[in-house]
């Protein structure tokens, strides 16, 4: 590993949000010049959902040539069209929207209920040629790797699960809502973490169905702390300042304006109550000299997190180019009343178009280069701050201090 320090486990954590996921790619593009060329991957630990569950596993699987990795996903990414995901033909739409207005109407009786608005069997053609699960075993026994997570929600058990590859030690856990199982990583993990409720069609693993990784997700942080992280690198997908508070009412949202701002809340909210979270904790710890920790205070250690977001609006991005989107595709979205500003966060969802994922790409790039020198030093396992963000976060979380009393 290129840490100095043997005992330093860094490690990333790649949260969901469709096509957005793109901006990803452009951050861990930034990562490899950062390093040195010949560098071997330098997170120990990776965990991914839904869409970034895709981008920890094709990582994971190539973890002792990193560069590679990057430009097998960069390669991807960079060429992707919307009938790489999911079904656009006008066949295919057609016999979806009758399959759902007979369904309403005749209450499934006639064609039964459908399973979800879209059919991403593409997509499972496109991930079954390009990853090779065999080797994410390979790079365990090589050194090159330790763990990698993929999250997936059940249905039946109401309960998050991380479904983990990892070494002998690495072991499961079991929490209100939320467990770890170690696994042998496939694609139905995968299909299943990125299976968006009512969009994508659930999995099955086993004896249950499962739905995005992000839906009961509460503590996205969780499975890189239970591996054994001592710092993380979060790579997120819009900043977490909210939207400006409106001057005027304006007309009810449409289902697609609603159904935009579900998907923004599953994949993003969580992760900031999670660093909140770990800002608390880490505070409490940090308050007490290390010499004077007694009983649950010495099992217990800080973790140094460092966030990376889009510095620009992703859904302003998409709708520059949301006359890429197939026809039927936006003929769909106009029938669920997924028209004007409202449409922007279902939109850059769904965009899966190279002229809108470039631009992500290159985006997260271009972002991951501002703080090019605190990157370094984090993955290196140099000396860093317990926090590192956009400083309107700090400024957020530093009011944590304020309120305590």
């Amino acid at each position: 590993m290129i840490n100095p320090s043997e005992s330093m486990k860094t490690a990333l954590v790649l949260p969901g949000g469709g096509a957005r996921g793109a901006f990803q790619v452009g951050v861990l593009k930034a990562i490899t010049e950062i390093l040195p060329r010949s560098s071997p991957n330098p997170f120990p630990i990776i965990s991914g959902t839904s869409a970034g569950a895709v981008n920890a596993v094709v990582l994971a699987s190539r973890a002792a040539h990193l560069r590679s990795a990057l430009a097998e996903l960069e390669h991807v990414w960079a060429h992707f069209r919307c009938n790489h995901v999911y079904k656009t033909d006008h066949l295919t739409m057609l016999k979806s929207s009758v399959h759902w207005l007979s369904s309403i109407v005749l209450g499934g009786w006639l064609a039964g209920t459908p399973k979800s608005l879209l059919d991403n069997a593409p997509l499972r053609k496109l991930l079954s040629k390009n990853i090779h699960f065999s080797r994410i075993q390979q790079s365990i026994k090589n050194g090159h790797l330790e763990a990698v997570a993929v999250t997936a929600a059940g249905y039946g058990s109401a309960c998050s699960k991380s479904f983990f590859e990892g070494a002998p030690e690495c072991g499961n856990w079991d929490r209100t809502r939320r467990r770890g199982i170690q696994s042998d990583l496939n694609l139905d993990h995968l299909m299943a973490s990125i299976a968006v409720p009512m969009v994508f069609p659930p999995q099955r693993i086993g004896s249950e169905y499962y739905g995005d990784g992000a839906m009961r997700q509460a503590t996205p942080l969780s499975p890189a702390v239970h591996l054994g992280a001592d710092r993380i690198l979060v790579i997120g997908i819009r900043d977490e300042m909210g939207e400006k508070e409106p001057t005027e009412l304006g007309p009810p949202p449409s289902f697609g304006q609603i159904a935009g701002y579900v998907l923004d809340t599953l994949f993003m909210d969580g992760l900031y109550s999670d660093l909140e979270r770990i800002t608390r904790i880490n505070e409490l710890i940090d308050s007490v000299p290390e010499q004077e920790r007694k009983g649950a205070m010495k099992r217990v250690r800080s973790i140094d997190t460092m966030l990376v977001v889009p510095s620009e609006d992703l859904r302003d991005i998409a709708f520059r180019h949301r006359q890429e989107l197939p026809f039927a595709i936006r003929a769909l979205l106009r029938g669920v009343g997924s028209k004007g500003p409202g449409e922007n966060k279902l939109l850059s969802f769904l965009l899966f178009e190279k002229s809108y994922t470039r631009e992500l790409i290159a985006l997260g790039y271009k972002d991951a280069m501002k703080v090019k020198d605190e990157l370094e030093a984090f993955v290196r396992g140099a000396n860093v701050p317990r926090l590192f963000a956009p400083a309107w976060i700090k400024r957020d979380l530093s009011s944590l201090r304020a309120n305590d009393s």
